[in-house]
């Protein structure tokens, strides 16, 4: 993956239609929110065996979007994603350790 051509695309895609003015981060938050919903909606009545290439067309699609909203608050933020992504790993391992989490779904429920 070519993050900073996704970044420079974004970017031009924005300034293209003056929509810097509306993309705080409450606003893209709750887009990104919208968009996962819409995600969520593909699979809402479908069995879990089921994946045809309709849904797997929709779910890109979907996911797509979840992208845009993502990569879009970062730069409003001036947060670094692969940064952020690998601390928070780093987190996760510390508290979810493999060993002690492994094939577990429930979490101490």
């Amino acid at each position: 993956m070519n993050y900073s051509k996704i970044q420079n695309e974004i970017i031009n895609f924005v300034e293209e239609r003056d929509w810097n003015k509306f993309h705080s981060p409450k606003n893209l938050s709750m887009a990104l929110s919208v968009e996962a919903s819409e995600l969520l909606e593909i699979f809402q009545w479908q069995m879990n065996e089921e994946s045809s290439e309709k849904t797997i067309s929709k779910a890109k699609d979907e996911i797509a979007d979840i992208f845009y909203y993502l990569v879009r608050i970062c730069q409003k933020m001036n947060i670094d994603l692969e940064e952020a992504f690998f601390e928070k790993m780093k987190k996760n391992m510390t508290k979810y350790p493999a060993e002690k989490f492994r094939g577990k779904s429930n979490f101490g429920l």
